[in-house]
């Protein structure tokens, strides 16, 4: 086994070193660089965990209830509850409430800072709790890694014009690229953004009637991309 591997090993050296011998052939002279390009964007979209427990008090408050309360909550803050509401689990005890509370989990989908505060509070209200962040994103994240990648690219051709003029030559056309970069991670917040009660957040968070002046904020999706270029040398 080790001897196959030894071998496997050795064929793909030779394999490098004869496309490496092929492109200093086909191209003697050539500048080769990385680019690199970063920027931070805010996210807009925003995925909250709601659970909703059945609570055992004077007058059991049952899961239906509660839903039905946060319904009108949240249509009252102008969200639409059928495009950015949906039930991701009902646990069994939902149908044996003889033997144990009833949990419901829902996931709501918002747009921005002041929006999710106003919604924590609302649901503080009604006794609804256990809400976190889950993660957020960005809706054109993938145009805007585009437009960062090619940012990349153009610094990478810049950063050869730079070396060549250094050496009285100019570059011509670009023979390779290599696109190293990993796609954008969404950040995830999960337990670390858990709020048992809304005034947990009141540091970060004023509850005025002008909902602008709440200061909540997310964390920033950083897009960061390094290419690697070679350019031929004229």
């Amino acid at each position: 086994m080790k001897a196959m591997k030894m071998m496997m090993m050795a064929v793909a050296l030779v394999v490098a070193g004869a496309a490496m011998a092929q492109t200093q052939e086909a191209y003697p002279s050539f500048v080769q660089v990385n680019g690199s390009a970063e920027r931070e964007i805010a996210p807009d979209e925003i995925f909250l965990s709601i659970t909703i427990t059945e609570r055992d008090s004077k007058g059991k408050i049952t899961v239906d209830e509660q839903q039905r309360a946060m319904l009108a909550a949240l249509k009252k803050l102008h969200i639409d509850v059928a495009k950015q509401l949906k039930m991701v689990d009902l646990s069994s005890a939902y149908f044996k409430r003889n033997t144990a509370l009833a949990t419901a989990k829902y996931q709501l989908e918002l747009h921005d800072a002041p929006t999710v505060a106003r919604v924590w509070r609302a649901l503080d209200e009604l006794g609804i709790s256990q809400v976190e962040v889950e993660r957020v994103s960005h809706s054109k994240i993938e145009q805007l890694g585009a437009e960062v990648r090619a940012e990349a690219m153009r610094a990478a051709k810049q950063k050869a014009e730079e070396l060549a003029a250094a050496i009285g030559q100019q570059v011509g056309k670009c023979f390779y690229i290599y696109d190293g970069s990993r796609e954008p991670v969404m950040v995830a917040y999960g337990a670390a953004a858990k709020m048992t009660r809304v005034s947990n957040v009141a540091e970060f968070v004023e509850f005025e009637e002008d909902v602008e002046q709440e200061n909540l904020e997310f964390q920033t999706i950083r897009l960061n991309y390094r290419l690697q270029a070679k350019f031929i040398l004229e």
